[in-house]
């Protein structure tokens, strides 16, 4: 690990200050993922700024009857509200699924939302990787993909994303809040959140230098059926081969997201107008334009087979 200096910042305003003001800064909260790459030395920041002790650690009902959770919630708090544990199911059931009982009381909503890739390549620094080294590369393309995307990707990256939480919040339509080094506020849709890779998969989000996220905005609750369903090499502390969160209303409506597949949360407004036809029609507009390795193919046909299977779930 390189060495780096260390802030402990009280205030919002001072976070983003600091983060905006140093060259290669990072924030740090529960650390579960930034942490290991500092050791790995694919990332190396040169400051560390500890946001702990901001004071966004609450979930706070919203005037419009949503929930706002803030961006130091640990997961396993999230997952075990009452409030969303009754009226958005879909989160709960999506955070219980990632990682383990351990990781899961120390990372944070933020970071579950910024937590890069596991493509094999990104870990292995004796490899090219474009995500880790702009320009030097795809190992992947030619490599061992079965983890990795099938959509949604580009001729400089295949990795998937790994977060089960951010396919949950992208079905309930949530929205994050931040603030920009001049104190400046945004919110930003989750679908708008990550970017593809296009010829840039070392930009992985749209925010700014030194913009911190301060919180996840859910709507009222949607009502309806909320199902997770996660596919899996093994039944826990595995990333999800394909996943499938869902929305679904009595008469047949609702939204999908899925994971596993794509760089970011992957949702097609148009595809969800499909449901009635059921999955293989849903599926192809998912799917429209995949680009699929010999090795992940097989996602193709398991994307429709686990959103099958949430269907007649959600029927009962």
């Amino acid at each position: 690990m390189r060495a780096f200096s260390y802030e402990r910042v009280s205030s919002i305003g001072a976070a983003a200050r600091a983060a905006a003001a140093t060259d290669g800064a990072k924030f740090i909260a529960g650390g579960t993922n930034l942490l290991d790459l500092m050791k790995l030395e694919i990332e190396t920041p040169t400051h560390l700024v500890d946001v702990n002790g901001l004071g966004l650690d609450r979930i706070e009902a919203t005037r419009e009857g949503g929930l706002r959770i803030g961006a130091l919630v640990r997961n396993t708090d999230l997952a075990a509200d009452e409030r969303v544990r009754r009226d958005y199911a879909l989160l709960s059931r999506a955070l219980l699924t990632g990682a383990s009982g351990q990781l899961r009381n120390r990372a944070t909503t933020a970071g579950n939302l910024l937590q890069r890739t596991r493509c094999p390549y990104f870990y292995d620094t004796n490899q090219p990787c474009n995500k880790r080294q702009p320009g030097s590369g795809c190992s992947a393309l030619a490599g061992f993909s079965r983890q990795l995307a099938v959509v949604g990707v580009s001729d400089a990256c295949i990795a998937s994303h790994p977060s089960d939480m951010a396919v949950a919040l992208r079905a309930l339509d949530a929205v994050v809040e931040t603030v920009r080094a001049d104190g400046t506020t945004r919110s930003i849709p989750m679908g708008d959140l990550h970017r593809l890779p296009g010829d840039t998969p070392h930009i992985e989000h749209v925010l700014e230098r030194g913009e911190l996220i301060t919180a996840v905005v859910l709507p009222k609750p949607a009502g309806g059926k909320q199902i997770y369903r996660k596919v899996r090499d093994r039944a826990s502390y595995a990333f999800a081969l394909v996943s499938v969160g869902a929305v679904v209303q009595p008469d047949g409506t609702g939204r999908v997201a899925v994971g596993g597949i794509a760089p970011k949360p992957w949702r097609d407004e148009a595809a969800e107008k499909e449901l009635a036809n059921g999955a293989k029609a849903v599926a192809a507009m998912l799917l429209a334009g995949a680009r699929p390795t010999e090795q992940n193919a097989f996602k193709l046909t398991l994307v429709e087979r686990a959103l099958s299977a949430v269907l007649v779930e959600a029927k009962g």
